[in-house]
């Protein structure tokens, strides 16, 4: 028999995690904890379906075409810099980043500029569009050109903010989501959940939440995910995904308070466990 602190303080615990792209190491985090994992990814990030929109954006970024970038997410820039160096226009595309001011949106962007050695000169005051929003009330955009960075979707409220303040928006979408696991295993897990066999969901992401409801409501399970949702205990990433679970009525029991990253994640897990 093993001992306790082998077993380790998630023993016993059963966590459905809803993650793609690190979805094994994710597991693995849990799986030292203790943790029993149950693999269910929610949402997958693909290029865009055409990309030819993206190849003339990085040409305008490397021709210093724009006054301010919009940056949402860190996927999307190492996306644009990983086309960009594809289409052998690493150097200028990133000289063009490095003279023109940048606006982020939560610090994963950041973390991705940092790897090209660039740093943003504005940070949205929460990582939100609305923050976003806030941060460009303080900017002088009339007749200025803003590259916007989306991340799978349109934004409306943003573009029209941008717009509105006599500034012309400069959209790309490098990315786009796609579902990951069929509809049949995620609504195995909402079952599981409804009859209180999972003790943790984890999101690292709103689309992955997004996902999640949409099978639901495809499968008329919604009751059944409101009630499993309300028996489990619900973690998040970060205050984006956080914000997207209080839209749909969830409450979220653990959130890090800062450094919103799968091991910091983690980490506020097992010390909620812990004291509980």
């Amino acid at each position: 028999m093993r001992s306790p602190e082998v077993l380790g303080p998630m023993a016993g615990r059963v966590v459905a995690l809803a993650e793609n792209r690190f979805l094994d190491a994710l597991a693995n985090l849990f799986e030292k904890e203790g943790a029993s994992v149950l693999r269910v990814p929610l949402v997958l990030m693909l290029d865009s379906e055409d990309m030819a929109p993206v190849d003339v954006w990085i040409t305008q970024v490397s021709a210093g075409l724009m006054d301010l970038f919009v940056f949402m997410t860190g996927e999307g820039i190492r996306r644009l810099v990983a086309r960009a160096e594809g289409q052998g226009q690493k150097e200028a595309f990133v000289e063009g980043l490095s003279k023109t001011r940048i606006l982020t949106r939560g610090p994963k962007p950041v973390a991705a500029l940092r790897e090209i050695g660039l740093v943003p000169t504005l940070q949205a005051p929460s990582p939100t569009t609305e923050g976003l929003i806030r941060a460009l009330e303080a900017e002088d955009l009339r007749g200025r050109t803003i590259g916007v960075q989306l991340h799978g979707n349109d934004n409306t409220p943003l573009i029209a903010a941008i717009e509105g303040a006599g500034a012309r928006a400069l959209v790309v979408q490098p990315y786009r989501y796609a579902p990951a696991s069929d509809a049949t295993r995620v609504c195995e897990v909402i079952h599981l959940m409804r009859k209180g066999e999972v003790d943790l969901l984890a999101f690292t992401s709103s689309p992955q939440v997004d996902r999640l409801f949409d099978v639901a409501r495809e499968n008329n399970l919604e009751d059944d995910l409101r009630l499993g949702l309300k028996q489990t205990m619900i973690a998040s990433i970060g205050p984006i995904a956080s914000g997207t679970l209080m839209r749909l009525g969830v409450r979220v029991d653990v959130c890090p308070e800062d450094g919103f990253g799968m091991k910091r994640l983690v980490q506020a897990i097992s010390q909620r466990i812990t004291k509980a």
